[in-house]
């Protein structure tokens, strides 16, 4: 199981109308420890970023899974409810987990998550899905962005 941590990368951008502006955008690596999701988010980002940055933040999130999707430029986070149950008391329990979706809106989320959840023998039901303010998601296993 993968291990992500959210990094907050402070640089300068060039906005569309040609103007120089600071940002301090979230990014997401897969990555065993802070030292290592720093020095891989700075290695992914250094063709991207003239001049100076920094990193603002890390922090490790809750996220269990992330479901790529060629053609999202969006991540959703998407709380699912696991309902087992329990064989001794008969009782119903719930586990919730969080799944980063990579889409292009809301409805495609939903659709992407499904998608992803196909051939799963677990029941779920959806908690939430919100829209993150993620820019790119890095994994460890393929050297960069899946």
């Amino acid at each position: 199981m993968a291990l992500w941590f959210e990094c907050k990368v402070r640089y300068d951008k060039m906005a569309e109308n040609g103007m120089v502006k600071k940002v301090n955008e979230p990014y997401l690596v897969d990555a065993l420890t802070f030292t290592e999701a720093e020095a891989r988010i700075i290695e992914e980002m250094k063709p991207f970023i003239s001049g100076e940055y920094s990193i603002s933040s890390e922090k490790k999130t809750k996220i269990s899974e992330v479901f790529f999707k060629e053609g999202g430029d969006r991540w959703y986070l998407v709380k699912v409810n696991f309902i087992t149950l329990d064989e001794k008391s008969g009782v119903e329990k719930k586990s919730t987990s969080q799944i980063l979706v990579q889409a292009f809106d809301f409805d495609n989320a939903v659709a992407n998550f499904k998608e992803g959840m196909e051939g799963t023998m677990a029941d779920y039901e959806i908690g939430s899905v919100t829209e993150t303010m993620i820019m790119d998601v890095f994994t460890a296993n393929l050297g960069g962005k899946e």
